[in-house]
């Protein structure tokens, strides 16, 4: 009788630990979605409580604070999007890892931001703002911090929905409609704005172009030569260090001013040397790297791995040094007025916002970045090396070519519109292939028309998606920064 007691009582408390392990399991399952944000709030914490040690006892330290919570938002929000058109391509690729891209994004990203980036920002970003007509420095403050809270929400909804956006262009709408709302629409500058409108549709065609014809190099040179690793020994040295060649250039000209002011003349010599330089490494390590491929094509993405990586890393430290300044550049805007009482068109970037907004991005990449990385990756169109590489090298060159045109684009355009041009590229020649492969069927085998022409390469929701989000940025950053920026002048 004890012993059916006895083994009743152990039936019952292996039935209640069992119950207990589901409840924290089903506790740890819910709770796993709100550690995430959890982190990121106890960040922006952190940036609010930098400003108060620094402002503390300063005349508007609480508008410093507010501002810099926002700012630690705002880059949050830069790294769970902006970061992953940079490591996306890697990883679909299969290159990289998503924590190894993560790692090493989070790194180059930090580490351009503080080692490169901007010592000056302009305020009125892109000079779509006249100074002038703003008010006085209150008004200016109220109107910063408008385009501050209102590009970050229109990052954090677009990362929400899916869509990579451009932060740059995120940050112009939002300064448009503060503009707007504090002085009138005589404040903007039309002219301006036309010329960013453009780059809407300039930025993502020419890196869809530059990649999709680089890609036709690589077939038509490597992968359809009947000795393939004798042309990829001959071909991947040229493009690896074309790449390096368009990355030293970049990086001349855009990362290097705090150092030293190099000209356009002095920067095309620097990336011609660094350019001979990587080819004459490349050359025996691709010879090394080759020696027992076979001659197909799946051979040959080994040997665009490693310099896809480097570029992957290139692209992340290219952005830190200059996609942060202009996303952090209304917080220096706010700090800079707090603190001297008048406003400028150029203003110095404080270290400590330079900080939040590095760290920031870091935090954004790690803890909500994985999203649009497989965005970027995979879900648009499938990614090899070689294709991915074809995007990394565009997205350099069109940058560059860009700057020298005087035209104000965005990364994030260039590079998702890269992945769309190796996409569609070879959603055409696939097609033409197939047309032709059923044409030399026997009647009864061809496939129908229509069946050829549906199999797409190219999903084309996530097209329509991201076109629309980039067509609507400025716009929805300006009708929610003169929304904000009305709440916020309403309660003053």
């Amino acid at each position: 009788m004890s012993d059916t007691s006895s083994k009743t009582r152990w039936q019952t408390l292996d039935s209640d630990l069992h119950r207990i392990t589901n409840v924290e399991r089903a506790n740890a399952f819910v709770a796993r979605p709100l550690m995430a944000p959890g982190i990121a709030m106890v960040f922006i914490v952190l940036a609010g409580l930098l400003a108060a040690i620094l402002f503390g006892k300063a005349d508007g330290a609480l508008i410093v604070i507010a501002a810099a919570a926002f700012g630690a938002y705002m880059a949050i929000n830069i790294g769970a999007n902006d970061v992953a058109n940079n490591m996306g391509p890697a990883v679909g690729a299969n290159a990289l890892t998503m924590t190894g891209a993560i790692a090493i994004a989070a790194v180059a990203e930090s580490a351009g931001a503080l080692l490169a980036g901007g010592d000056v920002v302009s305020t009125i970003s892109k000079g779509i703002i006249d100074p002038m007509s703003v008010q006085n420095s209150n008004v200016f403050i109220w109107a910063m911090m408008s385009a501050l809270i209102s590009s970050a929400m229109w990052v954090n909804l677009a990362t929400w929905v899916g869509a990579p956006v451009s932060t740059t262009h995120s940050v112009v709408g939002g300064v448009m409609g503060a503009g707007i709302a504090a002085a009138g629409l005589g404040a903007v500058d039309w002219m301006t704005m036309g010329t960013i409108a453009a780059s809407w549709v300039i930025s993502p065609v020419l890196g869809g172009v530059i990649a999709a014809g680089f890609l036709a190099l690589i077939k038509a040179r490597i992968q359809y030569q009947d000795d393939k690793i004798a042309a990829a020994r001959r071909w991947v040295p040229i493009l690896v260090a074309v790449m390096a060649g368009a990355f030293a250039t970049y990086l001349a000209v855009k990362g290097l001013k705090r150092i030293v002011s190099i000209g356009p003349e002095m920067a095309l010599l620097i990336g011609l040397g660094t350019g001979l330089l990587v080819w004459a490494i490349t050359v025996p390590w691709v010879r090394r790297k080759s020696e027992g491929l076979e001659n197909r094509t799946r051979s040959l993405k080994v040997l665009f791995g490693l310099p896809l990586v480097i570029s992957a890393t290139f692209l992340s430290f290219a952005h830190g040094a200059n996609d942060v300044a202009n996303a952090v550049g209304p917080l220096a805007a706010i700090v800079h007025a707090a603190e001297f009482g008048d406003f400028a068109a150029k203003v110095v970037i404080p270290t400590w916002v330079m900080i939040i907004g590095a760290f920031g991005i870091s935090f954004g990449l790690f803890l909500f970045g994985p999203k649009l990385i497989r965005m970027v990756g995979s879900q648009i169109t499938k990614l090899n090396p070689m294709r991915a590489f074809c995007v990394a090298l565009s997205a350099a060159i069109t940058v560059i070519v860009a700057s020298w045109l005087g035209l104000p684009v965005s990364s994030t355009h260039i590079a998702v519109g890269a992945v769309f041009g190796v996409g569609f590229y070879r959603e055409w020649h696939t097609d033409r292939r197939r047309k032709h492969s059923n044409r030399q069927r026997p009647m009864e085998t061809r496939l129908a028309l229509e069946e050829v022409q549906r199999r797409k390469l190219v999903r084309r929701s996530h097209f329509m998606t991201i076109v629309a989000a980039w067509v609507i940025t400025v716009p929805a950053a300006a009708v929610m920064s003169g929304a904000v920026f009305w709440v916020l002048t309403a309660f003053n």
